[in-house]
């Protein structure tokens, strides 16, 4: 039985690693790119990525709920009910994009300046967020579609146009940042609209999967009012948590931000803690393919009532996450020295970068068993334990972060990111997957006819 759980977790997983390593590639190539600009530049797109990260992080749920649900009707075996909910995903997420889309235009000044850095930094952010926000909407359509198609136990698709958009990204940004033959390039701007037609592609891509599969099964492709409300209510336990977890990676920069104010070194701490958390995010991607495996499978064995298979997949996933976690902490470990060379040429961050990234790999193995309980979890449909769970957390590591900054600056805060926070995340989800609250089986009536 362990082997057939094994070859159906690395069925999922393994599409879903090469997918999730490819899309945080968007920000590790624009980090790249931008760090050899200068380091007043690299510290703008660490402030313009945060609110960038935040606002369609919080639209996280147009993944992760959308898998939840059309895995449960996979499993009951309604597949067109299973893409009608899935479209439905799709047209909740166009509304938010909008929304979004404007909101951040008329707040990116305000936003910006909260942070507390230098001009210069905030200038460069607005630079960049400016043309990144048109690339919201496409980008909360991937989430979407995407949600749709590993709800459906296909991970390949979205590993395709991941890659496919990922190397068109570095393309245009190499071109529209340094310029080529007589155009000068557009400096940072550049990054951020390069960025922005490699999303509409990517986008446009899986929205056309979608749409051919949910017409061979007959599912209305037409908005449908019932359904998109539908779809938001169901969502927002998973927003709740979304925002406990934005907010604790805004406290972890406001905590880095202010620990070095009035410092010659607050450009440099800030530029590495910019460098530092785009890889913790790229390992987080990394490790979340478990946990993408996780909401697909546990969704589809609760929607087809079978709940011994649901506990077991779930033990396993668990031990997949912590030797995962492993791996990663000890490639981070060993490849801590050299990696501040690829992203700047700034002596002071490459220094300032190996302490911080070690902090950041000792915290790798537990860091792998959370997102794996996270995703059973929201596989499962437990959003609100998990709303709730993270506004416990939140209240427990916001104080700690700010008491680090106050202490001891940048290594001191993220041991208190990749200690306290986790920690304490892995306690409120381990807590709840010892019980069996969560285990409901079963699917909720479609709102469509």
């Amino acid at each position: 039985m362990r082997s057939a759980h094994d070859r159906e977790i690395l069925r999922l997983a393994w599409p879903a690693f090469l997918a999730l390593v490819a899309e945080p590639l968007f920000l590790l190539s624009d980090a790249a790119i931008v760090g050899h600009l200068g380091t007043p530049e690299l510290a703008g797109l660490g402030i313009a990525a945060v609110i960038l990260q935040t606002i369609v992080g919080l639209c996280v749920f147009l993944a992760y709920g959308t898998t939840a649900s059309v895995a449960r009707q996979l499993g009951a075996g309604n597949t067109a009910r299973a893409l009608a909910q899935g479209i439905d995903g799709v047209w909740l997420a166009l509304v938010i994009g909008v929304i979004a889309t404007g909101a951040g235009l008329l707040l990116l000044n305000p936003a910006i300046a909260a942070f507390g850095a230098s001009d210069a930094v905030n200038g460069f952010a607005a630079d960049y967020l400016r043309i990144a926000l048109l690339g919201i909407t496409p980008l909360l359509v991937m989430l979407a579609t995407t949600g749709i198609l590993r709800g459906l136990q296909d991970t390949k698709t979205p590993l395709i146009v991941a890659v496919g958009g990922n190397v068109l990204n570095l393309l245009l940004n190499v071109v529209l940042v340094f310029g080529v033959g007589s155009f000068q390039g557009l400096g940072i701007a550049g990054s951020a609209l390069g960025s922005v037609i490699a999303q509409v592609v990517s986008a446009g891509a899986l929205l056309w999967v979608v749409v051919r599969a949910a017409r061979a099964e007959g599912a209305a492709l037409t908005p449908d009012l019932p359904g998109i409300r539908a779809a938001g209510r169901a969502g927002l336990p998973l927003v709740i948590r979304t925002v406990t977890l934005r907010a604790a990676i805004l406290v972890t920069t406001y905590a880095v931000v202010a620990g070095a104010a009035g410092t010659a070194n607050q450009t440099v701490d800030v530029a590495t803690h910019q460098l530092a958390m785009t890889l913790w995010g790229f390992l987080a991607f990394v490790l979340d393919a478990i946990a993408i495996a996780a909401q697909a499978i546990t969704g589809r064995h609760l929607g087809a009532g079978d709940l011994g298979a649901a506990r077991a997949v779930t033990r396993r996933m668990i031990q997949w996450g912590a030797v995962s976690g492993v791996a990663t902490g000890l490639l981070l470990a060993a490849s801590s020295p050299v990696l501040g060379v690829l992203f700047t040429n700034d002596a002071n961050v490459q220094d300032r970068l190996v302490p911080v990234l070690l902090v950041a790999a000792i915290g790798q193995p537990l860091a792998g068993v959370v997102f794996v309980l996270d995703g059973v979890l929201i596989g499962a449909g437990d959003g609100r334990y998990l709303a709730w769970a993270g506004i416990v957390v939140l209240l427990v590591y916001a104080p700690a972060a700010l008491l680090a900054s106050s202490i001891g600056g940048l290594v001191l805060v993220w041991i208190a990111f990749a200690g306290i926070f986790m920690a304490a995340r892995g306690v409120v989800l381990m807590v709840r997957a010892q019980g069996d609250q969560w285990m409901v089986t079963g699917v909720s009536a479609s709102p469509r006819r």
